[in-house]
């Protein structure tokens, strides 16, 4: 588990897979997908997730020359953890904190689900 922690656990990493479940995504999209995150942090943040081998950056040969991100088998093996958690916030840290923060939209819609529970 501190593995997972240690990885996860850091601000933005969990949102980013969230994010790239619904498919590849190019960088300009996460960093829209993800607010409050800076292009720096987001570059460290893919950059880590591409050494745990969970996200794949690969290069759309242009014109323009673009890169996308993906999420690894591994990656993609997360989503049904990353919506039990979901699920579990939801039900019992309800109260704590804003009910409808940024963070939580941004992950709705990248899953697609339209109810923001806003």
């Amino acid at each position: 588990m501190t593995l997972v922690f240690n990885l996860l656990g850091k601000r933005w990493t969990g949102l980013i897979v969230a994010v790239l479940i619904p498919g590849p995504a190019h960088f300009a999209d996460l960093r829209r997908a993800v607010p409050g995150i800076s292009e720096r942090m987001l570059s460290d943040r893919l950059t880590e997730l591409a050494g745990a081998r969970l996200v794949v950056r690969e290069v759309d040969e242009g014109p323009p020359l673009r890169v996308r991100y993906r999420l690894t088998e591994a990656g993609e093996a997360l989503g049904p953890s990353l919506a039990s958690l979901g699920d579990w916030a939801e039900q019992y840290l309800e109260n704590v904190g804003s009910p409808c923060t940024e963070a939580r939209a941004a992950v709705r819609r990248a899953t697609g689900d339209a109810d923001t529970g806003c």
